[in-house]
């Protein structure tokens, strides 16, 4: 039966059923409510589970990462800011191929100072080498979430799932939580074949010369790579549990025969979703849910483009000075095709601006006006608020 529950406070359970061992974190929101639910349960006797409170995020992905190769399962949380300031321990995570989880319940970045919800915060941390999982819904992000332990364990790499902040996170709605037996039938106990012991001692993460780094930098590379088939193994193994799927590296909606795709990553896929039922006399799309940015899923983005004519790429986050982050890897990708679509590569969104249901008529205009598409742009960007020379 389904609970009403925040979407914070489902991840919170979800990750319960997974049995971390440790978990360390420190309160940024909005992220906060997942760790604050932990805790309770911990508190509670409802989770045996060392909750550590460090004094900043840094020091939350450092016992992280102490534990996961200590050999316990091991979990944190973060957003916007808090992800920066654990950054170089990100790296250092997925460098020394430490499977553990966490959660970026995205939020946008300073400066100047906003809360709400974008993907600059997860996107900055593209090239980690972090597994990077978006989740559409809430009970896609606890589903996922369940599928990261067993993928990070299996890869030896670690999973951000990565969550519309306050959009998913703080909305409450009916919610399916697997139960305890199905996870334990889903996710073996956890093991680290390169964990550290001190009645072995040995060392983990020691000084790489030059005539070793680049073949480190290639197995990496090539992890992520292959991660890829058990990303789409997971997520078919737990629909034949829980009876839900999410398309593996990415999930093809809409209308599958329509010659204009959007391609989206998180939350916006509903509202579009809706827009589109709401308004039968506009133009079908096909849409396309990247639920894998890292590793990209080409072969499968190229399947899912064929027979388009245009794709809109819509993004909640920007490169400054370039533009888009994930369309000119789409056009990458789709360059070698015998007939590529037009690429628009636009954002909206930005700072957890609004968007409605009139998004979608605003990206089919984009088609319908017959312009060549721009590089990038910024699509609800208000020209009376800009310089004048922007406009």
């Amino acid at each position: 039966m389904p609970l009403a529950l925040e979407g914070s406070q489902a991840l919170a359970r979800a990750i319960a059923l997974c049995r971390p061992q440790v978990v360390a974190a420190y309160p940024i929101t909005p992220q906060t409510h997942i760790v604050e639910g932990i805790a309770k349960l911990v508190a509670d006797g409802q989770l045996d589970c060392e909750m550590v409170s460090v004094e900043s995020e840094h020091s939350a992905a450092s016992v992280a990462l102490g534990a996961a190769v200590a050999g316990s399962r091991a979990y944190t949380a973060s957003a916007s800011q808090g992800i920066l300031l654990m950054a170089e321990v990100l790296f250092d995570i997925a460098g020394l191929r430490v499977p553990l989880v966490m959660t970026c319940a995205n939020r946008a970045l300073s400066g100047p100072l906003n809360i709400w919800n974008d993907q600059q915060d997860s996107m900055a941390m593209r090239d980690s080498g972090w597994i990077q999982l978006y989740c559409a819904t809430n009970q896609e992000a606890i589903d996922t979430t369940v599928q990261a332990f067993r993928i990070a364990e299996r890869c030896e790499l670690p999973v951000m799932v990565c969550v519309d902040g306050f959009t998913l996170t703080h909305t409450l709605e009916p919610l399916e939580m697997p139960t305890q037996e199905q996870v334990d039938g889903f996710l073996p106990p956890y093991f680290f074949r390169h964990g550290l012991h001190p009645d072995e001692p040995r060392s983990l993460g020691t000084l790489v010369g030059p005539e070793h780094f680049s073949e480190v930098r290639h197995a990496h590379h090539h992890a992520l790579l292959r991660a890829q088939d058990e990303i789409v193994q997971a997520d078919a193994d737990w629909g034949e549990v829980v009876g839900r799927q999410y398309g593996g590296l990415l999930e093809v909606r809409g209308e599958p025969e329509a010659t204009l795709g959007i391609l989206t990553l998180g939350s916006v896929l509903g509202t579009l979703e809706d827009a589109m039922e709401e308004n039968p006399d506009l133009p079908r799309a096909r849409f396309i849910k990247l639920r894998s940015f890292r590793p990209f899923p080409a072969q499968a983005l190229r399947e899912a483009c064929a027979g388009l004519e245009h794709l809109i790429v819509l993004e909640r986050a920007l490169s400054p000075g370039y533009g888009g982050i994930v369309g000119p890897e789409v056009q990458a990708v789709l360059a070698g095709q015998s007939s590529p679509p037009k690429i628009y590569n636009v954002a909206a969104g930005l700072g957890g601006r609004d968007m409605s249901l009139e998004l979608y008529g605003r990206l089919v205009d984009l088609i319908a006006s017959g312009r060549e598409p721009e590089p990038f742009c910024i699509i609800d960007a208000d020209p009376m608020l800009l310089p004048e020379e922007d406009r």
